[in-house]
């Protein structure tokens, strides 16, 4: 007769919650859904906020009371996605799991790497689209940054003058809206993950502006300049969030006093800082479709034979093998400059070899 001791049974209870907390379903990017909604140019009404998919009850107050910032909301779910779905366009997992987040077993409702990525980027999407339609003068809540004017430099020969980008707004909205999913549940490891996530992908904006500047003097000479700081292009801020996935640090979740705080999973590697992305659970190789989880398998994926990266048919393939296929298509050719003033060319036919993973 097999006897289970009542500390074997709580060991294995506490075991079964903390990884709960680390797998539970998140609901914190179901807003990425307004990509795919079809709405006017802005909310004008705070009936359509609750119509609006995806929103918890937090975000459609916020709605209500925010209706000209929606549309750059939309606008930025609309960038998080293409975004990542170019970052990851060669490798195993494509972001193709975004368009699919309402099967339960998604991988990005689990807390992986690829999950990170996703929360980060959306982050940043909503605070850099913010930023650029208060600048753009068309917000009547915001406008541009004036703090900057208050500075000039005489011995540099520039003062801080056009219109600054108000990425200090556009943060703060991104955290109110993009955070108020996690800020209503119950704090664990799930919801530190992602409060961390968000914030490192507003801090990517944040801590990469630009100072653009403009010459005076005569006959082009800079004598003086006009400066002001913009925000750097989200394709810049994607390459950056790519950079930190690559590196993220895996964690668990561990009560500091009265607080719960996320540490290292190995003790040995540096402490993340809140730049980085961490992650709670190690991410499958994504090599064989799974319905439940949203992944597509890398079957039939286009591959690079030359390359030893994960682009590499080796790598993306993982190791099945692949398909040669030859395509023909048609290119300008022999052209000729004719006076005046045309170009005619030939249309040359031109192979091109494709490798596809079994």
């Amino acid at each position: 007769m097999l006897i289970i001791s009542s500390e074997f049974i709580l060991i294995l209870l506490i075991g079964t919650i903390y990884l709960l907390s680390m797998v539970s379903i998140s609901d914190g990017i179901r807003w990425l859904a307004l990509a795919k909604i079809s709405t006017p140019e802005s909310v004008k009404t705070e009936e359509e906020c609750d119509n609006l998919t995806g929103l918890v009850k937090r975000q459609k107050k916020i709605c209500k009371k925010n209706l000209e910032m929606m549309n750059s909301v939309k606008q930025g779910a609309i960038l998080a996605i293409q975004e990542c779905q170019m970052q990851f366009r060669n490798r195993r997992w494509n972001c193709s799991s975004i368009d699919k987040l309402s099967l339960p077993g998604n991988i990005l409702n689990r807390g992986t790497r690829e999950a990170a990525f996703v929360h980060a980027i959306s982050a940043a999407a909503v605070a850099h689209s913010v930023t650029r339609a208060c600048s753009s003068g068309k917000m009547e809540r915001c406008g541009c940054d004036r703090t900057v004017h208050k500075n000039v430099t005489v011995q540099n020969s520039f003062l801080w003058s056009g219109c600054s980008d108000n990425v200090a707004y556009g943060a703060a909205f991104s955290q109110r809206f993009v955070d108020a999913r996690e800020r209503r549940r119950k704090i664990n490891g799930r919801v530190l993950m992602n409060l961390h996530n968000n914030q490192a992908g507003r801090n990517a904006i944040e801590n990469h502006m630009k100072t653009m500047c403009k010459c005076h003097g005569v006959s082009g000479a800079c004598e003086m300049r006009t400066c002001w700081r913009a925000i750097l292009s989200f394709r810049k801020i994607g390459n950056l969030l790519r950079e930190k996935f690559d590196g993220a640090t895996e964690v668990r979740p561990k009560r500091k006093g009265s607080k719960r705080v996320l540490i290292p999973m190995n003790p040995k590697f540096k402490h993340h800082t809140p730049n980085d992305l961490v992650y709670l659970l190690v991410s499958p190789d994504f090599c064989e479709p799974d319905n439940k989880t949203g992944i597509p398998g890398t079957h039939g994926r286009l591959c690079n034979l030359t390359s030893k990266a994960i682009d590499g048919c080796e790598l993306m393939c993982c190791g099945r093998g692949f398909n040669h296929r030859q395509r023909i298509t048609s290119e300008r050719c022999n052209c000729k400059f004719n006076w005046c003033c045309v170009v005619e060319c030939l249309m040359c036919p031109v192979v091109i070899e494709e490798f596809y993973c079994l």
